[in-house]
């Protein structure tokens, strides 16, 4: 047995379904143009779901257009790129668990589909509304090394990525549904089983969307339309004056999608826990004692003594008191003048932890003897109790989060971006959708940053963790475009590339800091920023050529298989994605015998850094010196295999020759036989 090679490219979503497929019909099995890749007799396959003969295709109900079967055929063929990171344009990169990511929205979801499969919470996407006006994705993927320079943004023009889509086109509503099907497609993939989606949409491809919805995400999973005012006041239109859009909605599984909150006063839970089991949790303090409560409804156990922290014993006003002098003796009232807690005797006794006896300047608690005191008593009531027993729902018309609530923010921010979307709506949505701790928020449409921006709002007004993705095109900015022209001035200004990508990771800088000035919390506490990526070609040189192709120039640039100018951390956010690793675990470069070494979430040692053993993957990518020593070799791996991380990543050209190779893999054999280990 050897060490294996990585997969360089994402996955083959079309042979995992096969394989699905077969696994259930397995007499539906044909042989393919591959051995180790059967095929689907579809024939067969009708057959065995039919409970009659089939004969040739049958009419039924469902939305088709031209394109529809290669949009498809886009959503599952695999792509051979990577991500690189961009240290430079990202904000707390070493420990943002955020993500911002500048490319082709397909190109990423293909390849996030390894690391995030399952795993996002809610979805948010404001993708083109196709008045006539708009841009569509143009996905081609048969082009010359110079458009894909272009469309990668390692060229200067971005246009070309973007196609108009006038309503004269002949296509017009088939160009759309063929950008949109695709990424949707990719989407559900992302989506945990208490998943959500919401789209914003308007009347040009409502109903067609939903249609397509129904397709990928199943009727049954069809959560709603809301209407949203998007304008107060408006006076364009031909005949009505639009002022509202969609908010399409979907579960993954209606079944485990969690009923809809209605909304709580986050303002009132202004106190936090700082020990003990609920610590960091948001609560507010409710008195203990009402004046409205009636002790004649058979309060019989809820007239008890409380102590103070100066051993005062504190109990509502009455006139009967407990004879026994002390915390938690309890007496039965015998008027009305005897009042009670709101708690029983035994809910106290056994929720203590909860009481919170406070001084104060005046109360209407009495002491043993019946004399005024200066404490009163009250219980937490924690916020995020009250939103998971909450029955309320949210209203299917949004009046609040209005466009011009998007132009006041962005002023103030001294962002120019046109038509962006609140990110008080985002906000709301992870509200109602009860995204919490360390949920993921994915935006595959990212435009100006309001997704992002509304986590970041929501974190700071529940005091969770939740994270964002967010997907921007790197579109050229055209300064003459009436829009466009400040955004390009400011880029201008600022010493940025002039993309829409480059206004976006603006905007969530700006956004990050005023949040966090907000919150009266340095960054570190309130995670505001992002780790930023760029999607490119992939990482290794392609050596498949026909024996003409094989010319001795060739060949001398095929010595390495690694494309130049690759840094190792290139390497290792590929290998990361390959192995469907989280890109935002935190990473920290050290020294193991004698050389570099990447580990990813290495948990602290008892000194507190980051050399404890478990990490999810240590890689180095030392090559051996012209000597034929250093590089990887025996004394390396036992050092690695000590530390017993998950696994072990190495350059295929790291070792001086196939013996050392070997060697390094009985090595991990003996002293890790957990670790997987592999080559690029």
């Amino acid at each position: 047995m050897t060490i294996e090679k990585l997969d360089a490219s994402s996955p083959d979503l079309t042979q995992q379904n096969i394989e699905r497929l077969l696994d259930l019909f397995p007499e539906c099995r044909t042989e393919g143009p591959r051995e180790d890749a059967p095929m689907v007799d579809f024939d067969l396959l009708r057959q065995a779901l039919s409970d009659h003969l089939v004969e040739g295709p049958a009419e039924r109900y469902r939305l088709d257009w031209p394109g529809k079967r290669q949009a498809l055929l886009t959503a599952n063929t695999p792509i051979d790129k990577t991500l690189r990171p961009m240290r430079e344009e990202s904000v707390d990169f070493d420990t943002t668990r955020n993500l911002f990511i500048e490319g082709d929205n397909l190109d990423a979801l293909k390849l996030l589909q390894e690391t995030y499969l399952g795993k996002v919470k809610m979805i948010y996407i404001d993708p083109p509304y196709n008045t006539g006006n708009d841009f569509v994705y143009h996905d081609n993927f048969v082009q010359s090394q110079t458009n894909y320079d272009i469309e990668s943004g390692q060229a200067d023009d971005q246009k070309g990525r973007l196609v108009a889509n006038p309503e004269t086109n002949g296509r017009f509503h088939s160009n759309w549904l063929n950008m949109i099907y695709p990424r949707l497609k990719l989407a559900k993939n992302m989506l945990g089983d208490d998943g959500i989606i919401f789209i914003s949409i308007g009347d040009d491809e409502v109903f067609n969307l939903q249609e397509v919805c129904d397709e990928i995400f199943g009727i049954d999973n069809f959560l709603g339309n809301a209407c949203r005012i998007s304008k107060k006041a408006n006076n364009q239109g031909d005949y009505w004056s639009p002022n509202f859009d969609y908010v399409l909605t979907y579960a993954k599984s209606k079944e485990h999608c969690p009923v809809f909150f209605g909304g709580v006063n986050y303002k009132a839970y202004k106190e936090v826990d700082a020990e003990g089991p609920r610590a960091g949790e948001k609560y507010q303090l409710v008195r203990l004692y009402m004046t409205s409560l009636d002790p004649l409804r058979g309060c019989t156990n809820q007239r008890y003594f409380i102590e103070a922290p100066d051993g005062t014993l504190l109990i509502p006003p009455g006139t009967v008191f407990p004879e026994e002098k002390k915390d938690g003796a309890k007496v039965a009232p015998e008027r009305s003048e005897d009042k009670v807690w709101r708690w029983s005797q035994q809910a106290y006794l056994e929720k203590k932890d909860e009481i919170y006896v406070k001084a104060v300047r005046s109360s209407n608690l009495v002491d043993q003897n019946g004399d005024e005191v200066f404490w009163n008593v009250f219980t937490k009531t924690y916020l995020n109790d009250v939103i998971a027993k909450s029955s309320s729902k949210p209203n299917s018309l949004i009046e609040e989060h209005i466009n011009q609530n998007s132009s006041h923010e962005l002023k103030a921010l001294g962002i120019p971006f046109p038509h962006a979307k609140p990110s008080s709506l985002i906000e709301f949505l992870c509200e109602i959708s009860k995204v919490g701790e360390n949920d993921i928020v994915m935006d595959f449409f990212a435009g100006s940053g309001s997704s992002a921006h509304g986590v970041f709002r929501h974190n700071l007004k529940s005091g969770s963790k939740a994270r964002s993705i967010s997907v921007q095109l790197p579109e050229v900015l055209d300064p003459e475009d009436k829009d466009q022209k400040a955004g390009w001035h400011l880029c201008e200004e600022l010493g940025l590339k002039k993309t829409v990508a480059s206004i976006s990771r603006e905007r969530i800088r700006r956004a990050g800091r005023k949040i966090a000035d907000e919150g009266g919390k340095p960054t570190g506490k309130l995670d505001t920023g992002f780790r930023a990526f760029r999607i490119d070609s992939g990482n290794f040189v392609d050596t498949s050529v026909t024996p003409k192709e094989a010319t001795q120039e060739a060949l001398a640039g095929m010595v390495s298989h690694i494309k130049d100018h690759r840094s190792e951390e290139d390497l290792l956010f590929g290998a990361l994605l390959r192995w469907g690793v989280d890109i935002t675990l935190p990473i920290e470069q050290r020294e193991v015998a004698g050389r570099e070494v990447w580990l990813v979430d290495a948990p602290p040692n008892d000194d507190g850094d980051g050399t404890g053993k478990g990490a999810a993957l240590i890689a180095c990518f030392a090559k051996p010196a012209s000597s034929g020593k250093g590089g990887i070799d025996t004394e390396l791996a036992d050092a690695i295999a000590e530390l017993a991380p998950l696994r072990a990543l190495f350059r295929d050209d790291g070792f001086a020759d196939d013996a050392t190779k070997e060697n390094v893999h009985s090595r991990f054999k003996q002293l890790a036989p957990d670790t997987q280990v592999r080559v690029l």
